[in-house]
């Protein structure tokens, strides 16, 4: 397996955001938590949640729970700093939570301009498994380093929803839904006890290659075994059979393609995005290829 960082460095200076080329920089090296600290914070509004296309596929002005994913994903990067924005942002998702603890999959969105439809129409007044997961399994891994979002209320009331709705599962759940279901537990698992015995719930739905289709995407767009376990350590792995996370792990170190960037396996809905989402999903490919020690 080989990666070229070189090359990855020049597709980011062609195609992506100030972002993920802060990222990439803090990632290997080369910056500090600082200017990427800066660099997510144009995506802020002053309530303390993100938009402004924070989630390419929702370019929407408004605080949206798609934005509070990866501007944890920005504060995961910057750990063992912690950044006063993280304990803002968890007062703004108690504000947006419903009163069983979860989260909408998104507010109401008053300008849909190249906002995807699953965005733009979604149910403000109904909580989202999918969403509420994979917001609190990356909030999850600041708070191993943040004390102010592993004591925030919200965290709690979020933890406490994905747990019953794991156990509340229907038959056939989406394959994105088990996904980031698997994520939250895996992460949670770490304090939180009921986080592992509830990963069994999952287990029956899950193969052991860990490929699932993606209803309503592309005919090749699949959740795969690193969307479910992302990072060694935790309990997650165990619902696949042995060697797969380490070939997951080759074939995503192969994707790399020639013009030094990884590609995503999913329509994007603006020309922006299609841009933004390859220069996430590059930035993202190296995170987990050196977590999991593929690259130094």
């Amino acid at each position: 397996m080989t990666v070229d960082l070189d090359k990855a460095a020049n597709f980011l200076a062609t195609s992506a955001r100030v972002l993920d080329r802060r990222r990439f920089d803090l990632l290997f090296g080369d910056g500090g938590p600082e200017e990427v600290l800066a660099a997510v914070d144009g995506y802020r509004n002053p309530d303390g949640g993100y938009g402004w296309g924070l989630e390419p596929d929702l370019r929407s002005r408004t605080s949206q729970p798609g934005g509070a994913l990866h501007a944890f994903e920005v504060f995961a990067d910057v750990a063992p700093t912690a950044t006063g924005r993280a304990r803002e942002l968890c007062d703004w998702l108690d504000a947006a939570s419903l009163p069983d603890g979860g989260l909408p999959f998104a507010l109401p969105v008053p300008d849909p301009a190249a906002c995807a439809p699953f965005w733009a129409g979604a149910d403000a007044g109904t909580s989202s498994l999918q969403i509420t997961a994979v917001v609190a399994a990356v909030a999850h891994r600041v708070a191993e380093t943040d004390p102010d979002v592993a004591t925030h209320p919200w965290l709690g009331r979020a933890t406490a929803y994905c747990l019953r709705a794991v156990r509340e599962l229907g038959p056939e759940p989406h394959a994105m839904v088990l996904a980031f279901a698997a994520q939250f537990l895996d992460a949670a698992a770490r304090t939180e006890p009921a986080a592992a015995e509830a990963l069994e719930a999952l287990r029956p739905h899950v193969p052991a290659d860990g490929l699932l289709h993606v209803a309503g995407g592309a005919d090749d767009e699949f959740m795969r075994p690193l969307d479910f376990a992302p990072l060694p350590g935790g309990p997650g792995r165990s619902l696949f059979a042995p060697g797969v996370v380490e070939a997951e792990l080759e074939r995503l170190a192969d994707g790399q393609r020639s013009d030094g960037g990884w590609a995503v396996d999913f329509a994007s809905y603006s020309p922006a995005a299609t841009l933004e989402w390859r220069g996430h999903r590059t930035v993202n490919s190296l995170v987990l290829l050196r977590a999991n020690g593929v690259i130094g």
